[in-house]
């Protein structure tokens, strides 16, 4: 009886390991819309560097759908009317960092350069943090799903 006791609680343990270590984990970065003082650096960050393209209220520029006569799409909103939402964080990341045309690739234009050379990645996260921490809740809920099944999708 005791053998078995102990078989029991093993596989417990080991089930329990293996729930752990598969389940999906928001990282640090993903969650950082919940600590004031990295949004309110990242606001700091979004007034100096995006606010003047993507505007002070996050309602990017007028038309953003369309391309002007040169190919250029203008720059969208990044609160809840705009696709920002739509992209998980380290996409987000990555073409706040390189600039679109890096990520996208292909003949596509966009006028959004990379920040590398401006901020760190932990401001660049800092500033992702800041507009995710403007969106309704519904949206935030649907955005830290799409963060979990990006990482359980990308996770080696």
């Amino acid at each position: 009886m005791q053998r078995v006791l102990m078989l029991g609680l093993l596989a417990i343990v080991i089930l329990g390991g293996a729930y752990f270590f598969a389940t999906p984990k928001e990282s640090d970065q993903v969650a950082l819309h919940r600590d004031a003082d990295v949004v309110a650096l990242g606001l700091g960050l979004y007034e100096e560097n995006c606010a003047a393209c993507h505007g002070a209220d996050l309602a990017g520029q007028a038309d953003w759908q369309s391309r002007d006569a040169d190919g250029y799409l203008p720059a969208p909103p990044h609160d809840e009317t705009g696709h920002t939402w739509h992209h998980p964080t380290e996409q987000l990341f990555a073409i706040t960092k390189l600039g679109t045309e890096a990520i996208v690739g292909g003949s596509y234009k966009s006028n959004m350069t990379g920040f590398s050379d401006l901020m760190t990645d932990a401001e660049i996260y800092a500033v992702l943090a800041y507009i995710k921490s403007t969106w309704p809740r519904r949206i935030i809920d649907r955005h830290d799903q799409l963060d979990v099944d990006y990482a359980a999708a990308t996770r080696p």
